[in-house]
């Protein structure tokens, strides 16, 4: 037995090409981020640790977790090996001795400024096919969230 599906296709199913727009959009982010030596979580995090430094102080690595939207042991061991960079600092909070605050040190501060400008550049060049419809597109995404 044949099951009817509400899609015609693969190019009419909103799932499918979202997968689709996704792998070729990450290829776009990993060539942006390969010259810097940063996978796309570590630059997610680093720039996430970048936005809350700078509006609220250094966060703890939950806050940045949240922010980023990552897995907390996934954020814990990437920070670990940014930490190893010399790109953050994890200093132990005086409020919590089990909580460890983050800040970026002047090595991860300049690498996220290159690194921003390359991924920002990457990102104008891969949806400046949606001209005028962008921020029609950025209020979808920001509706399904």
């Amino acid at each position: 037995m044949v099951t009817v599906t509400r899609f015609s296709g693969p190019d009419d199913s909103p799932g499918f090409l979202l997968w689709r727009v996704t792998l070729a959009w990450q290829r776009a982010m990993r060539a942006a981020l390969a010259p810097h030596d940063l996978t796309h979580v570590q630059f997610v995090l680093l720039a996430s640790l970048w936005w809350l430094v700078g509006h609220s102080g250094p966060p703890s690595q939950q806050r940045l977790a949240e922010q980023a939207g990552t897995d907390p042991m996934m954020t814990s061991q990437v920070l670990r090996k940014l930490a190893d960079r010399g790109l953050i600092s994890r200093e132990v909070d005086p409020a919590d001795s089990r909580a460890r605050l983050l800040d970026l040190t002047a090595e991860g501060k300049a690498l996220v400024a290159k690194a921003m400008k390359d991924v920002e550049d990457a990102d104008a060049a891969y949806f400046a096919g949606l001209g005028d419809e962008q921020q029609a597109f950025v209020r979808g995404l920001t509706r399904l969230l």
